[in-house]
């Protein structure tokens, strides 16, 4: 039977954006409240400290180098802290870009999330050429992000409404449209947050406030619920040779249940108990599928 098992602590207020490296077969993941990037090792069992300084609410590996971060102020193209350059500055038409989430598309676009602590957030669509367009609106928290094993749909997480939206996708433009519900979650179950997709079709996610991540089939079906010991359980990402290994990130950050009202959570239990902090793993009999990649280039000279 498969074991969950924590594999680095490293005390993360938000742990999230876990992704897989192919080439260097590592793990990588952020902490965005202490501006932290890590990086952990499975041949070695060894984890380290990558990034320390700016908030980085995800991030994405780039086909020419290095990775996309997604700051609190704007988008940079990154390889170490000493070798960066700025895609894109702190606001869009007058939006403060203090992104949540993030993923890369399969044509080499990237979208980025937006929240807002006094009005609806936004989904914000990058392309290579520097053209940046308002995807979707509205929303609450802006969270996870997938596609669909065709690459027709793409899955979008508004936390806030505990909803997951699946929409038309049109690789040739980047644009999303005919949004519908694919799975939500009671007032009772916790909070969607990060998710991945496997090789199937299937979407997990990883469920805020509920301790667990969630598989549902291709329609929107739960098909099993792994239990974590976190109460924050943040997002979720195959990794491994065969990616077949589950990587969790969880959160300690103290956030007050009631602020969305989850109906099941006893308050003190929730203060004393163990809300997260730490990375965790599982391997399954079920195989994920590499993240796609963004296709920004570096200035010359870089």
């Amino acid at each position: 039977m498969a074991t969950l098992e924590k594999v680095a602590e490293v005390n993360a207020k938000v742990g999230e954006g876990p992704m897989w490296d192919p080439d260097t077969q590592q793990l990588l993941w952020t902490d965005i409240h202490t501006g932290r990037l890590f990086s952990y090792d499975p041949a070695s069992n060894t984890h380290q400290t990558i990034h320390q300084g700016d908030n980085v609410g995800g991030f994405v590996l780039n086909k020419q180098g290095g990775l996309l971060l997604f700051i609190w102020d704007g988008v940079v193209l990154w390889k170490s802290d000493d070798d960066w350059v700025r895609v894109h500055g702190e606001t869009h038409d007058g939006d403060r870009l203090r992104f949540n989430d993030v993923i890369a598309a399969p044509d080499g676009r990237a979208f980025g999330g937006v929240y807002y602590p006094d009005k609806p957030g936004k989904l914000f669509r990058f392309d290579p050429d520097g053209t940046v367009e308002v995807a979707e609106e509205g929303v609450g928290i802006s969270n996870g992000m997938g596609f669909s094993s065709d690459l027709k749909t793409m899955y979008y997480t508004d936390s806030t409404v505990r909803t997951i939206y699946a929409y038309d996708y049109d690789r040739a433009t980047g644009r999303m449209s005919n949004r519908r519900k694919f799975a939500a979650l009671a007032d009772t179950e916790g909070v969607p947050d990060g998710m991945t997709v496997d090789a199937d079709g299937f979407v997990w996610t990883a469920v805020w406030f509920g301790h667990c991540v969630i598989r549902f089939d291709p329609d929107g079906k739960e098909e099993r619920r792994i239990q974590t010991p976190a109460y924050q359980t943040s997002s979720v990402m195959f990794g491994g040779k065969d990616l077949n290994d589950l990587y969790i990130t969880t959160a300690g950050i103290l956030l007050d249940p009631s602020s969305m009202d989850p109906q099941n959570f006893d308050r003190e239990g929730y203060v004393n108990g163990y809300r997260g902090g730490a990375l965790f793993r599982i391997t399954l009999d079920i195989q994920g599928r590499e993240e796609f990649k963004a296709d920004f280039a570096w200035p010359k000279e870089q």
